[in-house]
């Protein structure tokens, strides 16, 4: 064995201690954290050709990078849908690596790491309140859980024409129909070959929402002449998070022949609070559904999960399938993870998710969603009273688009100049075409004396103007 792996195997729990210990610093003083950094790494370091072992590499690291990480999982990083990582999500994630586990398959030869992402996806299922007959997986983020869900519905395009797409390639234009996509979903019509730009625009709602119009949807249907499509619709939308009408368009089913997905990726999370859950009523009859995981349930980056119905199990194992790996066996004879979604190569993402849920239960989350949205609104009625800012939109759930109250004085600047002082981190937006700055409340470490510090920070900024 090499003497560095060997040195470093005798003394794996005196290294771990120093990481526990760096950890644990890291989270207690998370809200002292600098929110953003322009700091750059100047030099690169080449390999060595003999390495300098676990203790030393760790002294490197901090000696030019641990200084320079922000707070993003802290209580005031509020420029994306980023969630913190809650205790017991920790735990699970910890272990994760320590057990290193290829969740592939739910039963048979291997490892039981694909029953536990089977069981975490039937947990997801009853904290969201839906039934029992989707397929669930573990993705690395919205943009993957997209790709997975249009993949399968690519799959069942082509089969109403006989076709076999995954094999075959797109032999014809599919069409895409929405009024608000996410970029990530925009982004997966590119990867899937179904054309970034192919998406028929449905107008938005005529009382000024984000979310679709209804009648606008029924005439560009009508304009397909009976052709089956696709219809991304919003579980809640990046600026104002508005809601699609999932009732009508569950209604519309009973005329139209159409793949119904819906993008959830943080609004999905409103099924958990009593207060809320009526912004997804009917969903549970869309054919597929995102939903981020490193968002609202405050599990580490880089997670999210997929709902398929199960109806549609065929065209998902057609779309992913290992067809031609023989030592990976049948992807017909037994339910397989590797034949479901997009990665053959997974670390566990379910036990973190498996932790929290089990540590924390529905009430633990009601309350995190409730408490974000409860800050959001206080931060909005701050807003509201101040002469220096104005609210763009009505706050519907987490998230608040602003600006500057005097359209004369430059918002993006103003944002810089806010970032700079490392105690927030918004990010800009464009709502009906006026700049704004966007924030987001989905951190379960963040209280009312972080609103108060940040507006004490916003207020002292723009008094520069």
């Amino acid at each position: 064995m090499n003497d560095h792996l060997q040195k470093d195997l005798s003394e794996i729990d005196q290294l771990l201690e120093l990481v526990k210990a760096q950890g644990l610093d890291y989270l207690q003083h998370l809200d002292q954290r600098p929110t953003s950094s322009q700091s750059a790494i100047s030099d690169h370091l080449s390999i060595s050709n003999g390495g300098i072992g676990a203790e030393s590499a760790l002294a490197l690291f901090n000696e030019r990078f641990e200084k320079l990480i922000v707070g993003s999982s802290g209580p005031r990083y509020w420029g994306y849908v980023t969630g913190g990582t809650t205790p017991a999500a920790i735990m699970g994630d910890w272990l994760t690596s320590i057990y290193d586990q290829n969740p592939q398959i739910l039963a048979g030869e291997g490892d039981i790491s694909g029953a536990i992402e089977a069981e975490t996806i039937e947990l997801m299922l009853e904290l969201f309140g839906l039934p029992p007959d989707y397929i669930g997986g573990f993705v690395t983020g919205a943009t993957m859980s997209n790709f997975t869900c249009l993949a399968v519905a690519r799959q069942w395009i082509g089969s109403l024409a006989g076709k076999d797409f995954a094999k075959e390639g797109i032999t014809k234009i599919i069409p895409v129909l929405s009024a608000t996509p996410h970029s990530s979903a925009v982004k997966t019509l590119a990867l899937l070959g179904m054309g970034s730009q192919n998406i028929i625009q449905v107008k938005t709602h005529e009382d000024g929402t984000e979310s679709i119009s209804i009648n606008d949807l029924k005439e560009k249907i009508s304009l397909l002449e009976g052709a089956p499509f696709i219809l991304l619709s919003s579980g809640g939308t990046v600026n104002r998070v508005d809601y699609d009408d999932f009732t009508a368009i569950k209604e519309l089913r009973k005329e139209y022949d159409f793949w119904w997905h819906i993008d959830a990726a943080f609004g999905g999370f409103a099924a958990v609070s009593d207060q809320h859950q009526h912004l997804l009523q009917d969903w549970e009859s869309a054919d597929s559904i995102t939903v981020d995981c490193h968002k609202w349930l405050n599990v580490p980056y880089e997670s999210a999960v997929f709902f398929i119905k199960a109806t549609h199990k065929m065209h998902q194992v057609e779309s992913f399938q290992n067809s031609n790996a023989p030592y990976l066996g049948d992807p017909l004879a037994q339910f397989n993870y590797l034949n479901l979604l997009p990665e053959n190569s997974r670390r566990l993402k379910a036990l973190p998710a498996w932790f929290t849920l089990m540590a924390y239960g529905k009430q633990g989350y009601a309350d995190i969603v409730n408490g974000c949205v409860d800050l959001a609104r206080y931060f909005g009625q701050q807003l509201e009273a101040s002469d220096q800012f104005e609210l763009l939109a009505p706050i519907r759930l987490n998230n608040i688009v602003f600006s500057l109250r005097d359209q004369g004085q430059d918002t993006a600047l103003f944002l810089s100049r806010l970032n700079q002082t490392h105690q927030v981190f918004m990010t800009p937006t464009v709502y009906l075409g006026r700049q704004g700055i966007r924030a987001s409340f989905v951190n379960w470490r963040t209280t009312r004396a972080d609103v108060d510090l940040v507006m004490g920070v916003m207020m002292g900024v723009g008094e520069t103007f």
